[in-house]
């Protein structure tokens, strides 16, 4: 199936206007005629698989009411659930199955950086995953079957329940309630309490946001401030006059250490922005297996595959790429890749405007994009890096 829109007949402007981070929405028909391209059998046995972020929540067919169990799962894990009670979610799908890029890029009227994975679960009749807060934006798309979405909103409650696996809220007073068929998409900002629950065996798409928490930000660019700075340099004070009081910070030594600090702070904006999108595009430890490991090829061979084999590539989705242009229609900037960047010249920004404004690449640009040797060993090294990959082709998404 072709996707061409994701919310129906709300324009984005006027999404992005009216909702986005602001109150939530029901978009009947989000996605047109959407059919789920993975069943909930190609589900489990993902989630039978090493390094899959799988999750089980047993509403009281566990130990104890609501109980959460990590896959790997087995056959035999999931021929003793019961008949009902229980949710089957894996996080990170888009990463697992490059080809649900396909869905999650119609999205990109949200920058990058702010998206965060495709989630899919399954729950067969009555199955939920209770009463709950996200601290992130989400688009809750029905791939098969039914559900019943209720959310209190404006919010009333915020006490979750103690413990339990999983972070349930105490009180929950439905103010709205819809149930919602394939290609019907609700969209909450962060905050909203909200609650599921399959009508019938139903599978959900969630398209989840990441905000990242300010003081990690700041933490990530003075990072690389003080790495920038001289190693070696220290303190010197040959100014010295005796102190009124040595206990005392005085007066011109604290003009004198906040015109140090000011000075690290005080960058040109150009080294600033890169050291952002740094920050902005760095790699979670655990996503290291969702990166391929490509052939060896020097960048004259991938040129040549492109050119002669009728194959393309695609963005990486677990890869994180950010541009910095130094001014519009400049000549220069930097391409920040998974917490790394490289400074551009004009010979490689036409491609790093296609890497980052694209996810699935034509092979004829590609090629017009690396005609210059440094375009064609960027190219090279993000694919020796895995950051770009061969396009699949597995899925009708």
């Amino acid at each position: 199936m072709v996707i061409s829109q994701v919310l129906g007949t709300l324009s984005v402007a006027d999404f992005l206007r009216d909702y986005w981070q602001k109150k939530p929405v029901l978009i009947r028909q989000g996605v047109p005629g959407f059919e789920s391209p993975l069943s909930p059998e190609e589900l489990a046995g993902l989630a039978c698989e090493e390094d899959v972020p799988a999750r089980l929540i047993l509403e009281s067919a566990g130990a104890r009411p609501w109980t959460l169990r990590h896959g790997p799962f087995t056959e035999a894990d999931f021929t003793s659930l019961p008949e009902d009670g229980y949710s089957l979610l894996i996080t990170d799908c888009e990463k697992l199955i490059p080809d649900l890029m396909n869905l999650v890029q119609h999205f990109r009227f949200v920058p990058d950086w702010r998206i965060d994975d495709l989630m899919i679960s399954y729950a067969p009749p009555g199955g939920s995953v209770g009463a709950h807060i996200d601290e992130y934006d989400v688009f809750l798309l029905q791939g098969m079957g039914r559900r019943k979405w209720m959310i209190e909103y404006p919010p009333k409650h915020s006490d979750f329940v103690p413990d339990l696996d999983i972070r349930l809220l105490q009180e929950f007073e439905p103010t709205e309630e819809w149930v919602l068929e394939p290609g019907d998409m609700l969209y909450l900002p962060p905050g909203v309490p909200h609650h599921g629950v399959a009508v019938d065996h139903c599978m959900t798409y969630s398209i989840g946001f990441r905000a990242p928490l300010l003081h990690e930000m700041a933490a990530g660019v003075t990072d690389r401030l003080i790495t920038d700075m001289d190693q070696a340099a220290r303190y010197g004070d040959p100014d010295l006059q005796a102190p009124a009081n040595p206990g005392a910070l005085d007066a011109s030594s604290r003009v004198k250490l906040r015109a140090i600090l000011q000075s690290v702070l005080d960058q040109d904006d150009a080294v600033l922005d890169r050291f952002i999108a740094e920050t902005l595009t760095e790699r979670p430890l655990d996503h290291a297996g969702f990166y391929p490991q490509n052939d060896p090829l020097d960048a004259k061979a991938l040129r040549g595959e492109i050119a002669h084999s009728g194959d393309t590539l695609m963005r990486t989705p677990a890869a994180r790429l950010l541009l910095v242009e130094d001014e519009p229609d400049s000549a220069g900037g930097a391409l920040a890749v998974d917490g790394q960047s490289t400074l551009l010249n004009a010979e490689m920004l036409p491609l790093a405007r296609l890497l980052v404004s694209q996810v699935f690449y034509d092979a004829a640009e590609l090629l017009a994009a690396t005609e210059s040797e440094a375009a064609a060993e960027l190219l090279q090294k993000l694919y020796a890096d895995g950051v770009v990959q061969w396009q699949p082709n597995l899925l009708s998404v």
